[in-house]
């Protein structure tokens, strides 16, 4: 089906509303409205004349095309949970591109699956995995003309890569001049083998020793300062489902991972709290996560309506078919959706 620029409603997120106290004020709302009227009768109570005014206001909004009629927080939460959303990709900056691509395809094994050379805006675009971006997660090295460095402040945490041979790619890491922060071993509290290594931009990727994993590019970490604000940012604005939550006193900090679907199959969200620590510096390395969306019109509305902020309203990229929408977490971490039907043509 050919994709549309037309916004869609909402308005089938609640098909048959039950006849309340508010859908008679919204009724009357509707009434006065058309006939120029803002009269509220005398008996009609305090309570219902808070609701007409609450109505009125959502009729202007409704015809300024901002809501739709019958878009509740509820109905819009459901919506998302049916809709077939999947971590695309992660978007980050580097210095030089050859560089990066080198370090992953031969240090981590990665291939490259498309470049995008915007000359006219300068900037040029690599999409490397372990497998086709129409199933795989993915990373986008960004390289803008002329710009060698980036800051990657103290809010970004690390990528994590499962893989069945942590020393072999650790020893070809070695052999290349890379950095290594945490030599292989197992993690605290389990058997698994992890080792964490830094990219030429000094990025950190944390290599987990897996048998052979459907999505080696597994996780992306990022710190927050307020978890259960964070969490509930997650479930409801971007409809990810809390795997797991996990405290370590010790090292005064909780985890809570957050996706679409069981960890050991899927690219994961990893939420990290540090006791007391409200706010990170997010410098300009790292942009964004990229995720799938069937409808980006009902996506950015559903974030709306859970109190999220709009970065970029819903609609295709200008120059481009591809259709998507943009907001940030409550730390200022960046999401942007992408149309699924685009991106998979997009991809082709």
């Amino acid at each position: 089906m050919a994709s549309s620029s037309i916004r869609p409603s909402l308005s089938s997120f609640n098909k048959f509303p039950s006849f309340s106290s508010r859908n008679l004020s919204l009724r009357l709302s509707l009434f006065h409205l058309r006939n120029g009227v803002r009269q509220i009768p005398h008996n009609f109570g305090l309570k219902a004349s808070r609701l007409l005014r609450h109505d009125s206001r959502c009729m202007r909004l409704m015809s300024s095309g901002s809501m739709s009629p019958y878009a509740t927080q509820e109905n819009a939460l459901d919506w998302v949970k049916q809709d077939k959303r999947r971590m695309l990709h992660v978007v980050y900056r580097v210095g030089d591109l050859d560089k990066s691509i080198k370090f992953y395809t031969e240090c981590l094994g990665m291939k490259v699956l498309r470049k995008r050379d915007m000359t006219e805006e300068r900037y040029t675009n690599a999409f490397l995995g372990y497998g086709p971006e129409d199933a795989h997660f993915a990373i986008e090295l960004t390289y803008n003309y002329g710009i060698e460095t980036y800051d990657i402040g103290t809010g970004f945490g690390h990528f994590g890569v499962a893989l069945d041979d942590i020393p072999r790619v650790v020893d070809i890491v070695k052999a290349k001049g890379g950095i290594i922060t945490r030599e292989p071993g197992p993690i605290k509290g389990g058997n698994s083998t992890i080792a964490v290594i830094e990219d030429p931009d000094g990025y950190k990727l944390e290599l987990l020793e897996r048998a052979p994993s459907p999505e080696p590019l597994c996780k992306v970490m990022l710190r927050v300062g307020d978890l259960d604000r964070s969490i509930k940012f997650y479930e409801k604005a971007v409809g990810m489902e809390l795997l797991r939550t996990q405290d370590d006193p010790e090292s005064k900090r909780t985890v809570a991972i957050m996706g679409y679907g069981p960890e050991e199959k899927n690219t994961v969200l990893e939420l990290t709290y540090n006791y007391g620590v409200r706010k990170y510096d997010k410098g300009d390395a790292y942009v964004q996560i990229a995720i799938g969306t069937d409808d980006v019109y009902k996506t950015a509305e559903a974030i709306k309506l859970a109190g999220g902020k709009i970065t970029r309203e819903a609609g295709p990229v200008p120059g481009y078919s591809t259709k998507i929408t943009s907001c940030v977490d409550p730390d200022g971490w960046k999401t942007v959706f992408v149309d699924n039907h685009d991106f998979h043509k997009e991809v082709e």
